[in-house]
């Protein structure tokens, strides 16, 4: 029988524009495109060809980690085309594989859609800018377009600590170093530790993953450097929250202190397939730390940030179901991607109806297809 071959996979999944290719034993490759699930027609695979395909990818060091650990994880090239970060697990006793596609392209401002005052932040000497999302929503694709921002205009000492280093960078105006996770340095807590004597301007955590890595990173910024980083929240008020609440409660006083000083913004962001079915966008919610905000984070009223973004629209902040709407009503999302994503799906159901002209003026409207959707959304 014939066997799966690598460079076709990848060959296939840059051609199609895919994300992310599954090999998983008892199925055909599949690929994540635009979102959705597609299996190639090719064999089902079987253990030995999940074996057989690590193999052709992974060093000898994961290979080992994969038999001491049952996981792994590592970057590798594919030619000029594409960068591709892998995990690799066992599961029943089999080889799984998931490989993540990272274009080779970083993509700029504008082409991610990111808020203007995004570059003034960048600017900045000192501080922490945190973008927040759940896993595949692009933060290291918004993060990588900063960072290269920063490369292009000013002459900086950029270190980025990644666990593997995805977006690959050259030297600019800036000069950058990149440091993986277990090849360069054995944790992002040692790392971190050091990277203070490494004379940076701008450092770039991977993920604030634990209290020693979150601790670390907000002393950087407290002591005058630009600091980047991800965590896997869905949004600004619950971003500050998660932070704070890592940290024993007889520090969560100090910390809200130090964050209401040192957090610049906080960019939470989800994709949504575009409605024309190929291609994606990403809705943003985005907070800056105006002196109003950083009271609120140091008096724990971090439930009122919400109606403060809503009054900084002048500094390009908003709500994640604001950007859903504006999405929505320039056709570039449907209806029901809004409410999949939206935090309030019930007030956005409402706000569709009405647009629709099925509330104003109609007691009992008749109920359409998805309408009933919606009354258990809004219930």
């Amino acid at each position: 029988m014939a066997t799966v071959n690598m460079d076709r996979l990848l060959q296939a999944c840059v051609t199609q524009r895919g994300s992310d290719i599954h090999l998983v034993t008892g199925r055909a490759p599949v690929l994540r495109i635009d979102g959705q699930l597609r299996s190639l027609e090719t064999k089902v695979l079987d253990a030995d060809d999940t074996v057989a395909l690590m193999k052709s990818i992974a060093p000898e060091r994961n290979q080992q980690e994969i038999q001491e650990e049952g996981g792994t994880d590592f970057g590798f090239a594919y030619g000029d085309m594409a960068r591709f970060r892998v995990s690799v697990f066992r599961q029943k006793g089999d080889i799984s594989i998931v490989l993540r596609l990272i274009p080779t392209k970083i993509m700029s401002f504008e082409e991610v859609g990111l808020p203007k005052i995004c570059s003034a932040l960048c600017r900045r000497p000192r501080g922490m800018f945190l973008v927040t999302g759940p896993t595949g929503s692009g933060k290291t694709t918004t993060l990588a377009c900063m960072v290269n921002y920063i490369n292009e205009h000013f002459d900086r000492h950029i270190v980025t600590i990644e666990e593997p280093i995805e977006y690959y960078h050259k030297h600019k105006k800036s000069i950058i170093n990149q440091r993986e996770v277990g090849v360069d340095v054995p944790s992002f807590g040692e790392a971190l530790r050091r990277v203070l004597r490494q004379d940076p301007d701008v450092i770039l955590v991977g993920e604030l993953r634990d209290l020693e890595t979150i601790e670390a990173a907000i002393r950087a910024a407290e002591t005058g450097h630009l600091v980047f980083s991800t965590l896997h929240t869905i949004s600004a008020a619950g971003t500050i929250t998660r932070i704070i609440d890592v940290f024993p409660v007889n520090q969560q006083e100090q910390i809200r202190t130090q964050l209401s000083s040192n957090l610049m913004a906080v960019l939470s962001q989800e994709l949504c397939p575009l409605a024309t079915g190929r291609g994606r966008v990403a809705a943003y919610e985005f907070m800056v730390v105006t002196p109003a905000i950083a009271n609120l984070i140091r008096e724990n009223k971090t439930y009122r940030i919400d109606s403060s973004i809503q009054t900084g629209r002048k500094l390009g902040m908003q709500l994640l179901d604001e950007h859903l709407w504006v999405l929505y009503e320039t056709g570039k999302i449907t209806k029901e991607e809004m409410l999949n994503k939206a935090r309030q799906p019930g007030a956005l159901a409402d706000k569709a109806l009405a647009k629709l002209g099925k509330v104003k003026g109609k007691k009992q409207p008749v109920a359409e297809e998805g309408e009933d959707d919606m009354e258990i959304l809004r219930t």
